[in-house]
């Protein structure tokens, strides 16, 4: 099994990707991402890292569904869980 991704592994992606909010510093996980300032483009930007990354490609109306960062760390940890490990 991979390694999970994890909430600062995300953290870390959307400073990296589109810039800090002050809302990413503490318990961010429930926060919608709208409301972080992090817009659709935003999390376009922030998959195309992860699958860089991790390896994980998202479906683009996957990623539109969720609304939160705990909400996008349990899809990705989901793909990772259903990627072939390598043997």
């Amino acid at each position: 099994m991979s390694t999970p991704f994890t909430l600062d592994d995300l953290r870390r992606i959307l400073r990296e990707g589109s810039g800090d909010s002050p809302g990413l510093d503490g318990d961010f996980a429930d926060i919608e991402f709208e409301d972080l300032g992090y817009e659709s483009l935003a999390l376009l930007e922030t998959t195309g890292r992860i699958k860089r990354e991790f390896g994980v490609t998202l479906d683009d109306d996957a990623v539109v569904a969720v609304t939160t960062p705990r909400a996008l760390v349990d899809l990705v940890n989901e793909q990772l869980l259903e990627a072939p490990q390598p043997s």
